[in-house]
């Protein structure tokens, strides 16, 4: 069934950062062993976010992923390597980029529509956030979920450490779990995330990193781990101009460019490689076909890149492909939905029809 796509008249928000990609999990859990339950002066009870790290960096397999990107005969590097300390703060700074509209158009459409998805998702419900980042876009949406508990994810609980803690003073009755997992393995809820109706919560269309059969992948993940009255709530960027996709990820400044090639950086501590930056420009195009954008760095000149027992030449012109963001239309993601399990999926959109929020019920 095709969603129903509502217009909607957007506030103007604060924009947002969005969330780190979340990859790779290992089983093992490590909790915090910082009570939840703080007791002031025998009279006061407050809680405090609890804290369980699943998964666990492995600086081989690292090491190993990138080596088998840039043998390929397509070189690749995973986005997952944008977000080092510095990749991260520039993200931030591509989200107040007036060319960057997803972020500031997905928080309009929270703020005008927070009762009605309130409406379809039930308050009271666990919210659980799929790559929290900052927290932000969940916290605003707490006035109208009211949610037993809040679950934020990200690959890094010391990532949310301070976050949490923050925004637990803010909401002292809301429990708070920080849960450091990974989203392209099963997701492995522990025990600590509380039994009820569950809302999971996938903002900033990072949907839109995943390749089609992969996205399907993910969303036939959550899936299982929802029940009857649970659901989800995406953020899905749609199909629009040309121009107006390509200006979002090659901006005037030059801050994406800056992202794009910040990899090289951080693929140069993780591998002990010689990649130079200025051998390399930032490239944006939009494949229409397959409706996505597409990033790239391409080689200036002629260059031999070096890492420990490996090397590869690159021929001027070539590339390193570095990001795919797929765009929607409202009744495929619809189909998408439905196809992984979910049913009665609905959509809200901005005016201009270029952001879409979804909700579908397990």
């Amino acid at each position: 069934m095709p969603a129903v796509t509502t217009p909607l008249n957007p506030s103007r928000p604060q924009p947002q950062s969005l969330h780190h990609a979340n990859h790779h999990s290992a089983p093992e859990h490590a909790q915090d062993p910082t009570p939840r339950l703080v007791v002031a002066n025998g009279a006061h009870a407050a809680l405090r976010p609890e804290f369980i790290q699943q998964y666990h960096e492995n600086s081989d397999a690292l090491r190993a992923e990138i080596v088998a990107g840039l043998l390929r005969s397509q070189a690749g590097i995973s986005p997952k390597f944008f977000y080092d300390v510095l990749g991260s703060r520039l993200f931030e700074a591509i989200t107040d980029l007036p060319e960057y509209y997803p972020t500031r158009t997905e928080a309009s459409i929270f703020a005008s529509v927070a009762p009605a998805i309130a409406a379809r998702a039930g308050s009271g419900c666990v919210l659980i956030d799929l790559g929290a980042g900052n927290c932000e876009k969940a916290a605003r949406l707490f006035p109208s979920l009211q949610p037993a508990q809040y679950v934020a994810l990200d690959i890094s609980v010391d990532f949310l450490r301070g976050t949490l803690s923050g925004l637990q003073q803010q909401h002292p009755h809301i429990p708070m779990l920080g849960l450091g997992t990974d989203l392209c393995g099963p997701l492995d809820l522990p025990p600590n995330v509380r039994r009820g109706r569950r809302l999971l919560f996938y903002p900033g269309s990072s949907i839109g990193n995943f390749t089609p059969i992969d996205a399907l992948a993910l969303l036939q993940r959550l899936r299982a781990v929802t029940g009857h009255g649970d659901g989800v709530l995406i953020g899905v960027d749609l199909y629009k101009d040309a121009d107006t996709l390509v200006a979002a990820y090659d901006d005037a400044l030059g801050v994406t460019a800056a992202f794009n090639r910040n990899v090289l950086r951080n693929v140069n501590r993780i591998l002990g490689s010689d990649f130079a930056l200025e051998d390399w420009r930032h490239v944006a195009s939009f494949d229409q076909q397959a409706s996505r954008i597409q990033m790239h760095l391409e080689a200036e000149r002629a260059v031999t890149v070096r890492w420990p027992d490996g090397e590869r030449n690159f021929a001027k012109g070539e590339r390193i492909h570095t990001e795919d963001s797929h765009k929607y239309r409202p009744e495929d993601f619809a189909i998408l939905l439905e196809s992984a399990g979910f049913t009665d999926p609905v959509s809200w959109t901005d005016p201009r029809g270029w952001f879409a929020v979804f909700h579908a019920r397990g």
